[in-house]
């Protein structure tokens, strides 16, 4: 008890001045942490606790490195596999095209020369058909006297022959103008016929298979 308690008569509450102090001093005692007695320095530790971890086993090292090795061989040889496959692929593609493009190209030039045949074969029988009227001409070139008859007979030979390759005359006098086949020269005036009226053909026109190849040259009448 302290000399305070001691001083204090019986029965007397202590003060609130003397509690303050005793917790005070109670605050400021040291206090055991660990054993020590100064809160603010750590403890030493024991050797033992530094002890050194065990050594890896070097067989096992090699092993696991020997491992990774195959494991990487293992996987660059498939790799090389399917490169070369793909190579492979590759290379049969390419011949596929080449080989396509060159029989493309056979039957490129197949077609042209059959083209080329064709139009040969059709001018040549053309050719055929059309001699005897060249020997017409010439046997009415050669006869004595009037040559009209032995001319207008070849004419009549001749747009036969061409009648049978599709040829056909456009018919022009009185028709109407049509500038799908015809072709108008000039413009006459006229009170006898009706506007656009063809009046007379300078130059026969014909088509082959129903397509103009050559317009009729005509005048067309034209409104005073």
């Amino acid at each position: 008890m302290s000399n305070e308690e001691e001083r204090r008569p019986d029965g007397e509450a202590p003060r609130e001045e003397d509690a303050r102090t005793e917790a005070s001093d109670l605050a400021s005692e040291p206090t055991e942490v660990g054993g020590s007695e100064d809160p603010g320095v750590v403890p030493e530790l024991d050797d033992e606790a530094f002890e050194e971890a065990p050594e890896a086993d070097p067989e096992e090292e090699v092993e696991l490195a020997r491992e990774e090795i195959i494991a990487e061989r293992e996987e660059i040889i498939a790799l090389a596999a399917e490169l070369e496959t793909a190579r492979r692929e590759r290379d049969a593609y390419l011949d596929d095209m080449r080989r396509m493009k060159a029989e493309m190209e056979n039957a490129r030039k197949r077609m042209e020369r059959d083209r080329v045949r064709l139009v040969q074969s059709a001018s040549e029988g053309l050719v055929r058909e059309l001699l005897p009227v060249l020997d017409n001409l010439d046997r009415a070139l050669a006869a004595e006297g009037d040559v009209r008859e032995g001319v207008r007979a070849t004419r009549e030979g001749l747009v036969s022959v061409l009648a049978g390759q599709g040829l056909a005359p456009v018919d022009s006098d009185g028709e109407s103008f049509d500038p799908a086949v015809h072709e108008a020269v000039m413009g006459q005036p006229s009170d006898e016929h009706e506007e656009d009226t063809i009046i007379q053909t300078l130059e026969r026109g014909y088509t082959l298979n129903g397509r103009a190849i050559r317009p009729a040259k005509v005048i067309v009448a034209k409104q005073v």
